[in-house]
């Protein structure tokens, strides 16, 4: 064979060697170039749709602002209760607006407002998505989007609405001027207190026409816009100033960036909170605090607040008249027809707030936000300002009880396991030294987890609270209900009640246990209904957050509080109670400034708070030094209401619970349906290890003897900055970290504590 052959031979066997190998499964019918391929045609196909769209959809003609209703409410029985939604509309020129508060609204909401084309496309593709995923309205909208959405749409959540709105910005983009757009915009736009426009906002916050605002005050107008009743400087808690307050200074910081306000000037400009509301005629009494629970309940499950003001809805409450009217008439039996100011000036500073919730059904039965709403506009009732004390104890039980904790030597949390009731005994366990005392700094040795809840045993449950776990603790008590502190820092104070909650969040805690440890979530709203809009209520109840067996355990140990413990006397022998099953817990925090009562039976649960907030700003003297208290401030109840001395959760609060309760239920069952065989509902396998001759002359919520000494009538003190979350730890004393010396267990020992013990936000 010559070379020629041979070459020809050899290139003929290596074409034969690559042979293409044949591909199998799913690679046969999918390449990168069949993949690239059909995402441009997709790409291609759906340029072509949106061009059709662009094509077919018209400016359509502004809502017809002449078609807004009121809003009906109506109670459980048809009765209506109130109507409102009146809205104050009033159109003006961009020339009416001051120019620097034109710039604070573009800087905060659109900062490329006049060069854009009128859409956000990466803001509105991520809104897009994360409605298609579920996750809400989330995404960047331009100025012109909001205008559009406001003038021209509905504000419901779709992506067939999204889409109309992103061919219609850029229509209303090219036909009309960036100052027609805006003008429309502040004229459209919800402000909160029934305000629709610039000028209606202007005279609702700061009685004024909008020509006469300052920048600060229209920057506050403008901060508003994304929450109007979050940032409501009137009824706003401290997060949302805080996040109204952020929102203004980011509005004028851009204005800087944007060189429309010079650094000079930007430093002079001081924030300023705006006036007060006038209520609506027909919201006196309690009337208000129920239409305005109503409202955040609807806006928390999905209904915009813009098109709840506009009107035309029928809502029905789950408020029962009969049991209201119980509540109210109790309230004004055990408080307020004590109340003497001229008497007592004290008396001006006492406020009560209460709910109450059906267990099986998450129905709010009864509220109770203040004495009247017209003077009062802050609902007590679910106000998380104030410390729940003692009432938090049931939650750190719970939490052992679901999770099988242990004791710092291995022995398992039941109602009978024995622990140090020993005041200021220093925790074991914890990286954070903490020794609270007990009231009265009553020490008893060794004592049940029974009895300890029954005399509400700071000792033990600072222990147990480490033993739980203390982010287990928190985390069992948002599931429970108190949602307001989730996210905060788990620290041992938090074992004594210093994280703040509503009588609401409470009384879902307790509804939680009663309801066998499935999740409760009180709901006022019984139904709502729009012409236009459809309302989607969520289920009050929800999944298994403890076991059963927890949540019984502990409803058998509270059963003990009130039958040989702190609400024995105003609730176990109550002349009312008629052979009715009760648990419960009184709680009463640092200086007297809250105490509490919540309880249940088996068809009805209710929490009743009692604070002391400062009717008038004041200066008093602590330790020897002046402190200012603003109006609204927390201040001591001491000597309140005819009271001699402390007022504990065992009294007023108890009272006000027993003389409710006991005739609301006269129907319901008498006895808990407990799956357990430990705490005081169930025969004892253990002796009570605390006899009656070791009792403190006052116990932690006791209701007050006037056989004992009084409580030192010390001066309130100052309110915290952040009264929600900052901590008080026991019902009259101050609790240290231990000395070093004294330090045990294996905690830090004699260095000094890393993150302070008292303080859940470190």
């Amino acid at each position: 064979m010559g070379r020629a052959e041979e070459r020809r031979a050899r290139q003929s066997g290596a074409r034969r060697g690559k042979q293409k190998v044949k591909k199998k499964g799913i690679r046969r019918f999918f390449t990168w170039k069949k993949v690239l391929g059909t995402f441009f045609g997709l790409c291609l196909l759906a340029m072509g749709a949106f061009y059709v769209i662009y094509l077919m959809v018209p400016i359509p003609t502004g809502n017809d602002q002449t078609q807004l209703e009121s809003n009906v409410y109506k109670l459980s029985n048809g009765q209506v209760l109130a109507r409102s939604g009146k809205v104050n509309r009033e159109t003006v020129g961009l020339d009416k607006v001051p120019e620097p508060i034109q710039h604070s609204f573009v800087a905060l909401e659109n900062k490329t407002f006049y060069d854009d084309k009128g859409v956000d496309f990466k803001g509105t593709t991520r809104g897009i998505l994360k409605t298609l995923m579920g996750k809400g309205a989330q995404g960047g909208s331009t100025i012109t989007q909001q205008y559009v959405k406001n003038n021209y749409l509905t504000q419901e959540q779709t992506v067939t609405r999204k889409l109309k709105e992103i061919v219609i910005s850029l229509k209303v983009d090219q036909r009309y001027s960036k100052n027609e757009i805006l003008a429309g915009y502040m004229n459209t736009s919800y402000y909160g207190r029934g305000a629709y426009g610039i000028q209606a906002a202007a005279q609702a916050y700061y009685g004024k026409d909008v020509s006469k605002l300052t920048l600060e005050e229209g920057t506050y107008l403008a901060a508003l816009l994304q929450a109007p009743s979050q940032y409501d400087w009137q009824t706003a808690g401290p997060v949302g100033k805080q996040l109204v307050q952020g929102r203004w200074n980011k509005a004028l910081d851009n204005m800087v960036e944007k060189k429309w306000l010079s650094p000079q000037d930007r430093a002079k400009l001081k924030f300023t909170p705006p006036m007060d509301a006038k209520p609506a005629p027909g919201m006196e009494g309690q009337t208000g605090y129920l239409v305005d629970a109503a409202k955040k309940e609807l806006q928390r499950n999905g209904v915009d607040e813009a098109v709840l003001a506009r009107g035309g809805w029928t809502i029905t409450l789950n408020i029962d008249p009969a049991k209201q009217k119980l509540l109210e008439d109790a309230v004004k039996a055990q408080l307020t027809s004590k109340l003497d100011p001229k008497k007592r000036k004290v008396d001006e500073d006492l406020q009560a707030g209460a709910a109450s919730v059906d267990p099986k059904t998450g129905s709010v039965v009864a509220l109770y936000g203040g004495q009247d709403f017209i003077k009062h506009q802050i609902s007590n009732a679910t106000n998380t300002s104030y410390q729940p004390a003692s009432t938090f104890k049931p939650v750190i039980l719970a939490a052992a009880l679901n999770q099988g904790a242990e004791t710092q030597d291995g022995k398992p949390i039941k109602a009978n396991t024995i622990y140090n009731g020993d005041s200021r005994r220093p925790v074991k366990g914890s990286d954070i030294a903490f020794a609270p005392p007990n009231e009265d700094e009553h020490s008893y040795g060794p004592i049940t987890v029974q009895d300890a809840m029954n005399q509400s045993v700071n000792s033990v449950f600072a222990q147990m609270g480490v033993d739980a776990h203390l982010d287990k603790v928190r985390d069992t008590a948002v599931a429970m209900g108190m949602t307001s502190i989730k996210g905060l820092k788990p620290v041992p104070a938090m074992t004594l009640g210093s994280y703040g909650a509503s009588p609401l969040q409470m009384a879902a805690v307790y509804a939680t246990l009663d309801n066998h440890g499935k999740e409760v979530t009180p709901s006022i709203v019984k139904s709502a209904e729009h012409k236009d809009h459809k309302y989607d209520k969520p289920d009050p109840i929800g999944s298994q957050v403890i076991s059963r067996d927890a949540a019984d355990a502990v409803t058998s140990v509270l059963t003990g509080v009130v039958d040989d413990g702190t609400a024995k006397t105003s609730v176990a022998d109550a002349d009312n109670r008629n052979g009715k099953q009760v648990a419960g817990k009184t709680g009463t925090s640092d200086d007297n400034k809250s105490a509490w009562f919540t309880g249940y039976t088996p068809d009805l649960v209710t929490s009743v708070g009692l604070w002391g907030q400062a009717a008038e700003a004041r200066t008093v003297k602590v330790d020897g030094k002046n402190v200012n208290i603003p109006a609204g401030g927390q201040v001591s109840m001491t000597n309140g209401a005819g009271e001699d001395g402390r007022i504990n959760g065992g009294s007023i609060p108890a009272r006000i619970w027993a003389a409710y309760t006991f005739d609301a239920v006269k129907d319901g069952a008498d006895k808990f349906d407990l799956q357990t065989d430990q705490g005081a509902a169930k025969e004892p396998d253990y002796t009570p290890s605390a006899p009656a001759s070791h009792a403190p002359s006052k116990s932690a919520s006791a209701p007050p003897s006037h056989s004992t000494s009084k409580s030192p009538s010390s001066p309130p003190s100052a309110p915290p900055s952040n009264p929600a979350n900052s901590p008080s730890n026991t019902t009259s004393h101050k609790p240290k970290p231990p000395s070093p010396t004294t330090s045990t267990g294996t905690g830090t020992g004699g260095a000094s504590p890393p993150v302070d013990p008292l303080n859940p936000n470190g």
